[in-house]
């Protein structure tokens, strides 16, 4: 939407003059309190005919909206009571005087068990249905949904995963059509030669982890997901005077590098008090690496992961290798509370993690679990 005449309407002295989308909306329904959904709002778009994000600022707030001025009707239109409903994937790029107007409602990405249950029950017949497939001519196993969703379509949403399932019985219908197979089974085995191979590899780089290596947690737009801090000496060459340095690669953001170098300092401040002779934090020149560079990666959730790596190289003692991590640190060595937690846990469970004390660990701050059951 970049025009201001969709929400407000053209002036009558326009040839193919209309009403604004509101009125129109009001006309269609026959009631004063409908429900609006305004779809995308983030990415309302601002040219030659205006900001439609300021006439927003008039249509949602309910000071203004109950004397709505159409410039077609040129009357005011009482909008009070009416429902609005906005949705938006990057609250960011809503502009802050509209985002002041709004409540906001987070919903997180659907889990794999909501995935497999959506493809299941809806998006596996709808597709058959399309096709002209009946279930005897295609049997799409619960595994072979299982590794789908795993290895091809690790998103919030399922748009990706339509879309392989749509393929999948397009592919079958050309077979069945040119005489070739009678019924297919799909499998595990099926999947590559008719969906390429998978998008998505498993998520552990490291099976023992050496040290210097930790597993941390991260949120991103498609759900949590896990990666590794890798801490190494970046130079053995002794100097008369040695003074330790820390280079940061992989595509970090500036709160992320900030948060490093709170690390080193709450690191190097812990072993001079454990351990006063090691000197190796103070003197040694340092690479600390978030794999995957491609990514960027911002935040200041790996504080207390980066703060173990670095203690766990300095000390030569590598850390439980069922162990994963978040958590902000402090200058002093306070754990903060991080958000995305139900989304980390998620991804914990999907590297094959089972959280329970005792065998596989994951670390998180008291406050920022009070809302969920860890078992």
């Amino acid at each position: 939407m970049t025009d201001v005449a969709e929400i407000k309407g053209h002036r009558r002295t326009y040839v193919g003059a209309m009403p604004g989308k509101l009125v129109q909306c009001l006309k269609k329904t026959g009631t004063e309190n409908p429900l609006v959904l305004i779809d995308e709002v983030d990415k309302i778009g601002k040219g030659v005919h205006g900001d439609p994000s300021s006439a927003l600022l008039e249509l949602l707030d309910p000071e203004q909206n109950a004397n709505f001025l159409d410039h077609y009707l040129d009357v005011p239109v009482d909008l009070s009571r009416v429902l609005f409903i906005c949705t938006a994937n990057v609250v960011e790029h809503i502009p802050e005087p509209l985002r002041d107007r709004m409540e906001l409602i987070d919903m997180s990405g659907y889990v794999a068990e909501e995935k497999m249950a959506i493809a299941q029950q809806y998006l596996v017949p709808t597709a058959r249905k399309n096709c002209g497939l009946s279930e005897q001519q295609l049997n799409l196993q619960p595994e072979a949904l299982a590794l789908l969703i795993k290895s091809y379509c690790r998103e919030s949403g399922v748009r990706n995963l339509q879309k392989h399932i749509e393929k999948i019985c397009r592919k079958v219908a050309y077979k069945l059509v040119q005489g070739e197979v009678e019924h297919v089974v799909v499998d595990e085995a099926a999947l590559p030669a008719l969906v390429g191979k998978p998008t998505f590899k498993h998520d552990r780089m490291y099976d023992l982890t050496p040290p210097g290596v930790i597993m941390g947690l991260a949120w991103t737009a498609m759900g949590g997901s896990t990666l590794y801090i890798e801490t190494a000496l970046r130079s053995t060459h002794q100097e008369e005077k040695p003074l330790g340095s820390l280079e940061l690669t992989g595509h970090l953001g500036d709160v992320m590098k900030e948060s490093a170098r709170i690390a080193l300092t709450v690191a190097r401040n812990f072993l001079a008090q454990r351990h006063p002779d090691n000197n190796f934090l103070n003197t040694s020149h340092l690479h600390l690496h978030v794999p995957e560079g491609a990514t960027p990666k911002d935040g200041p959730s790996a504080g207390c992961t980066i703060t173990t790596a670095l203690l766990s190289l300095a000390l030569g003692r590598p850390a439980r290798p069922q162990l994963a991590m978040t958590g902000e640190i402090s200058l002093t060595g306070r754990i903060l509370p991080v958000g995305g937690v139900k989304e980390k846990i998620i991804a914990v469970l999907k590297t094959k993690h089972r959280i329970r004390t005792g065998l596989d660990w994951l670390l998180l701050v008291k406050t920022g679990y009070n809302r969920f059951v860890v078992r």
